[in-house]
């Protein structure tokens, strides 16, 4: 995925390359920045956690949060409609505990995703856009043993590749220049992932069942803009 990521920032900036100095528009804009991730638990609940994993009451709880990164390229054909490739790497624990359990299993989600934008350049130093997103997520579970439960609780790798969509927009404020500060991105972020089939693979066939086979989350990203 990095490597992936790192050919397709180069080859827009390549393509970009001829057109420099020609317009006060940036051809090329290259972001990367933090990222935070608001995830659907779709339907996943600490009794069910704790119902399916055998274990007492009141020993799991559902993470949603998790924190990570995003990176963007983007070609502007003009001032106003360019087309962006979207990266991003976001790491959480979706199960969470209290008292002496630990070892949880942790999961990495990355995406790659790519679409048109639409920028407002005013000769003001703030501009805002919005984009639609279209790619590919995937999200994976690591193998555990978690320690300081009523009994042991096992599970293996498990990933699940779905289809993404990011909805959404943000604002860049101009710093010089070359660079910019990404203020704010928020974006709609739907995925089709299935937990059933996710957490089924990872603690046995059919223990989960009855969760959401599709996520409806949010997505926050801010950092620095590179422009060329």
């Amino acid at each position: 995925m990095t490597r992936c990521s790192a050919a397709m920032i180069i080859l827009i900036a390549v393509t970009g390359l001829p057109a420099w100095g020609q317009d006060s528009t940036p051809k090329v804009e290259v972001f990367g920045g933090y990222s935070f991730l608001r995830a659907s638990t779709g339907g996943l609940t600490s009794s069910t956690l704790d119902l399916q994993l055998h274990q007492n009451p009141g020993t799991f709880g559902v993470g949603s949060n998790f924190n990570g990164w995003n990176a963007e390229a983007q070609f502007n054909f003009d001032r106003w409609i360019g087309i962006v490739a979207d990266f991003g790497g976001q790491y959480g624990t979706p199960i969470t505990a209290s008292g002496t359990v630990s070892r949880l299993p942790t999961m990495n989600r990355y995406s790659f995703m790519a679409g048109p934008v639409i920028s407002y350049r005013a000769k003001a130093k703030i501009t805002p856009f919005v984009h639609a997103l279209f790619g590919y997520d995937r999200a994976s579970l690591s193998a555990s043993t978690i320690t300081g439960t009523s009994s042991p609780v096992t599970s293996f790798a498990s990933s699940y590749n779905d289809f993404a969509i990011a909805l959404g927009g943000g604002v860049d404020y101009k710093l010089s220049q070359r660079f910019a500060l990404r203020v704010g991105q928020l974006d709609y972020f739907h995925t089709t992932l299935d937990l059933n089939s996710l957490y089924g693979s990872a603690y046995g066939p059919g223990r989960f069942q009855g969760l959401a086979t599709q996520e409806n989350n949010l997505r926050f990203s801010t950092g620095i803009v590179l422009r060329f």
